[in-house]
């Protein structure tokens, strides 16, 4: 019974971070006091782009979302967390790539974030 409780509940975790993820245009799962939080939304901001953000360490449910995107990943969770027209993009090192390769103004524009 255990067992079915915790996978229950790791479902509705995962629900929970998809029907967040899918709210807005840009959503940023985040760490309050983390540096490397801070400069990605520092990065959207700057161009332009309002995130929707999920300080989960301020969320009496911040473990599981952890724990469920975690699983998304495939690999122990890293903040910033970063979903793009309710896609996963992935952490910092992911937007970052995509920002310098030029790809991810093209899906901030596609997601409807940014209109120039």
């Amino acid at each position: 019974m255990y067992s079915s409780t915790r996978q229950s509940k790791a479902s509705d975790s995962q629900e929970t971070v998809m029907r967040l993820a899918t709210g807005s245009a840009v959503v940023i799962f985040s760490v309050s006091t983390c540096c490397m939080c801070h400069a990605v939304k520092r990065l959207f901001c700057g161009m332009g782009v309002n995130p929707s953000v999920h300080e989960i360490d301020q969320d009496p449910n911040g473990k599981e979302i952890e724990r469920a995107l975690m699983t998304l990943l495939g690999s122990p969770s890293a903040m910033p967390v970063v979903f793009i027209g309710g896609k996963l993009v992935g952490t910092m090192d992911r937007v970052m790539a995509s920002h310098i390769n030029g790809t991810l103004v093209p899906l901030l524009k596609d997601a409807g974030a940014l209109w120039l």
